[in-house]
């Protein structure tokens, strides 16, 4: 096994090419076990257990400190960047660990059993940040942001505003076009990874006449002057990661920084998104199993009336239930996954994943505090912590209500 010094991107390299015979197996085997969802590679496995290890010694013990403090360590993000866990998908030759899209959601969910904070943050860069920017990117974006956001940048998706939240379009920031550059005037809310990123990626309008057919993306550079970041949001959970406003006043971006085509902001949107809820599915039922897991140690050792909480039948029965539920959830997120990889339909399948494995963290973490009792509700226990980071997996990204939309108008259109 690898030493945790080790994991970094020759770890994910090793990943890369059983990762990539796993696709086409998905692709084009008939043998019955190349359809198991735990058809892992041995590279695959080693990952997982690689990163769960890293994330249990050099991430658990600064948990509280980093929430008590409301920020994600300096040395932890280092941490991140120097394991190759933020430029996953990204190039060798950008510096990238060149691995794959499952690989993110594997190391997504093993982050997410220790905190959701890390986990989130690691999420929106590498199933955000990093694949718009391979897919949209020009030369000369892919050149000059690429390389940093691999080794020392954090990213930041800039779409959500007061007035558009589910409905996300109909947001107010405007880009006004005067010759070569574009001068963005708006503000943005809610924005995750905002206190430390050190590029924005930013929906705005250059045709309010259209409608959201007008919304174009804009990469624009932190120190841009005009854009400044607003307070931290004073939120339930996910306390260490940031959760700012950003406002832009007659911020002037040169043309040479939009990403795709004027007038599809919209649809990268869209597409990113669909993609994205399935990081979000891998980050629930990370925090479901780290929550479940240290709940069941402790009903394995706390004893009522002469015998362990665990024995009684009524526990087992809920125990049995929940365990059932996280694991749909589980095998619900890496089918999406792996349908995205093998490059078939998976928008259905990514909403499913993301609104089960959402509902089911929130299930799962309340009934954890439930088994544990008094203790449960009090932070010598990271249970109630794991209760409070999971609920907003029910919002963002896509509301549950969002996700079962989808899911229906897809199942309407399927009997057309």
């Amino acid at each position: 096994m690898f030493a945790i010094r080790n994991i970094g991107t020759k770890t994910f390299r090793l990943c890369r090419n059983l990762a990539q015979k796993n696709v086409a197996n998905l692709s084009t085997s008939t043998d019955t076990i190349n359809r198991s969802l735990y058809n892992f590679s041995d590279e695959e496995v080693q990952l997982k257990e690689t990163v769960g290890r890293l994330a249990r010694e050099k991430i658990e013990s600064k948990v509280r400190e980093m929430e008590q403090k409301g920020d994600v360590l300096p040395e932890i993000r280092q941490l991140m960047f120097d394991n190759g866990l933020m430029g996953i998908e990204i190039p060798g030759k950008y510096g990238g660990t060149e691995s794959s899209f499952f690989s993110s959601i594997l190391v997504v969910e093993e982050l997410g059993k220790v905190d959701g904070s890390i986990s989130v943050m690691c999420d929106i860069q590498n199933t955000l940040i990093n694949t718009l920017l391979m897919q949209l990117g020009s030369d000369y974006l892919k050149d000059k942001y690429l390389p940093r956001l691999a080794t020392d940048m954090i990213g930041s998706f800039c779409l959500s505003e007061s007035s558009s939240g589910s409905d996300a379009f109909a947001m107010r920031t405007s880009a006004s076009k005067n010759g070569d550059y574009y001068t963005i005037n708006g503000n943005k809310l809610w924005i995750s990874n905002s206190k430390h990123a050190g590029v924005f990626f930013v929906m705005a309008n250059v045709n309010p006449s259209l409608g959201y057919k007008g919304i174009t993306c804009f990469v624009v550079d932190r120190d841009t002057p005009g854009l400044t970041i607003g307070k931290n949001e004073d939120k339930l959970g996910l306390l260490a990661s940031s959760t700012c406003a950003v406002h832009f006043d007659d911020v002037k971006v040169h043309e040479k920084n939009i990403l795709g085509k004027i007038g599809q902001g919209y649809k990268y949107a869209i597409s990113i998104l669909n993609e994205g809820r399935i990081g979000i599915g891998a980050q629930m039922i990370g925090l479901a199993q780290g929550c479940f897991d240290k709940t069941i140690a402790y009903t394995r050792e706390r004893q009522q009336f002469g015998q362990r909480i665990f024995d009684f039948q009524g526990m087992q029965h809920q125990i049995s239930h929940v365990a059932t539920q996280l694991e749909a959830a589980r095998l619900l997120v890496y089918n999406a996954a792996r349908l995205k990889e093998a490059g078939k339909p998976f928008i259905k399948e990514a909403a499913m994943a993301k609104y089960f494995a959402s509902e089911v963290a929130c299930q799962t973490t309340s009934k954890c505090i439930d088994w544990m009792g008094g203790v449960g509700y009090t932070k010598d226990y990271p249970i109630e912590k794991y209760y409070r980071d999971c609920k907003v997996g029910t919002i963002y990204e896509g509301t549950s209500n969002i996700q079962l939309n989808t899911i229906a108008k897809l199942i309407d259109a399927e009997f057309k």
